[in-house]
C-alpha cells in the first residue's frame, strides 16, 4: 500500500513540528520545509533519522520544488509572536503572501489538498464576542500587529482565489491561543512569558490591569482538530481553539498553581504591571459550534494538565535559570 505524502511548510516551528509527528504517527510520509528563521532544528531532530521523514531547508518566499507525489500541503510557515512582529515585519508579510501563494502553486501542480493555518488574529480586536467564522474582524491595517494580521487575512483570500480559479482543494483553520512543549520561551506570547518568569523566579509581567481575556488550547487538541479538518469535506474557515475564556490575571493564578504543584519557588513571585500594548486584543474566545458540528471536535486537555506538562518540558530541557540570575 502506497503511503500518503504530506509537505509541511514551517514544519520545524512549534505547531509545525507537532503536526509532523502526528502525520508520521498515522502512517504518512512527511517532507518538512523550513528556513529556521523562527523554527528550530531541535524541534524535529528526533524525526530526522526516520525513513518517512525528510527535512528541506528552504525559504518558501523564493522558488522551491518538491520531487515526487504529494497528497497534502499544510502551510504553517510564519513568524507568529509579538516579538516577531516587531523584528520581522517584512518577512512576516512576505511569507503570508508570497509564501502562501507558492505553497498553493505546489498544491495545484501536485493536485494535492492545501491546508492553510490561519489565526484568530484575523478578527483583530473583536467587536463581537465570542468570535464566529462569519465575523469579518476589526483589524488596524497600519498598527504594530498588522504585518501578521493582514498577512493571514491575505492568506485566506488567496486560498479562496486558488480554490475558485484553479480548483485547488483548500482547508482553512483559524487557530486560537495554543500552547505546549517546543514554544520559544522568549517569543513574547503570554504562555511562554509567564512560564519563563516562573522558572527564573522573576515577577510576572501583566499588561494593563490584566482584565484582557484569552482562551488556551493545548497543542495535542489543536493538532487533532487540524487533522480532522484536513480529512473532512469542510473547506472552512473553522475555529479550532478552547472556548474556556479567562482573564490574564486568572491565567497567572493557574500558572502559579501549576508551579506550586511542581515545587517551583517562582510560583510566589509578584505581579509587575506594564502599559497595555497598542492594538493588543482585549477579548479572545472562539465560538467552536462549527467545529463541534462538522468535525465532532472539542478540546479534551484541561489547562491544569496542559500547563504542568508544558512547564515540566521547559524545565527538563534546561530553560530555567537559577533564582536571582534572571537577565
Amino acid at each position: 500500500m502506497v503511503k500518503r505524502r504530506a509537505v509541511v511548510l514551517g514544519g520545524a516551528g512549534f505547531l509545525g513540528s507537532h503536526l509532523c509527528e502526528a502525520l508520521l504517527a498515522r502512517g504518512e510520509q512527511v517532507v518538512c520545509v523550513d528556513n529556521f528563521i523562527t523554527g528550530s532544528r531541535r524541534n524535529v531532530e528526533q524525526l530526522v533519522a526516520g525513513p518517512d521523514f525528510e527535512l528541506v531547508e528552504a525559504d518558501i518566499t523564493e522558488p522551491f520544488t518538491i520531487a515526487g507525489a504529494v497528497d497534502h500541503v499544510l502551510n504553517f510557515a510564519s513568524p507568529a509572536s509579538p516579538i516577531d512582529y516587531a523584528q520581522l515585519p517584512i518577512e512576516t508579510l512576505r511569507v503570508g503572501s508570497i509564501g502562501t501563494e507558492r505553497g498553493l502553486r505546489l498544491a495545484h501542480e501536485k493536485r494535492a489538498r492545501f491546508l492553510q493555518a490561519s489565526t484568530s488574529e484575523v478578527y483583530g480586536d473583536p467587536l463581537i464576542h465570542p468570535q464566529v467564522e462569519t465575523y469579518f474582524g476589526n483589524v488596524n491595517p497600519l498598527g504594530p500587529r498588522s504585518c501578521y494580521d493582514e498577512a493571514k487575512r491575505y492568506g485566506e483570500a488567496v486560498c479562496a482565489a486558488y480554490a475558485r480559479v484553479h480548483g485547488v482543494e483548500v482547508r482553512i483553520v483559524r487557530i486560537f491561543n495554543t500552547y505546549g512543549p517546543r514554544m520559544r520561551l522568549d517569543d513574547g506570547r503570554v504562555v511562554p512569558a509567564f512560564i519563563s518568569q516562573l522558572l527564573r523566579g522573576e515577577d510576572f509581567t501583566v499588561f494593563g490591569r490584566g482584565e484582557q481575556t484569552r482562551s488556551f488550547c493545548y497543542a495535542s487538541d489543536e493538532i487533532r482538530g487540524i487533522l480532522l479538518l484536513l480529512d473532512s469535506g469542510e473547506t472552512g474557515p473553522v475555529n479550532i481553539g478552547n472556548p474556556t475564556e479567562m482573564t490574564v490575571l486568572e491565567f497567572v493564578e493557574a500558572v502559579r498553581a501549576a508551579g506550586k504543584s511542581l515545587g517551583l519557588p517562582g510560583a510566589d513571585a509578584k505581579l509587575d504591571f506594564k502599559p497595555f500594548p497598542e492594538n493588543d486584543p482585549k477579548r479572545r474566545k472562539p465560538d467552536i459550534s462549527k467545529a463541534r458540528k462538522v468535525l465532532g471536535w472539542e478540546p479534551k486537555v484541561t489547562l491544569e494538565e496542559g500547563l504542568k506538562t508544558t512547564i515540566a518540558w521547559f524545565k527538563d530541557h534546561g530553560f530555567a535559570k537559577p533564582l536571582g540570575k534572571a537577565s
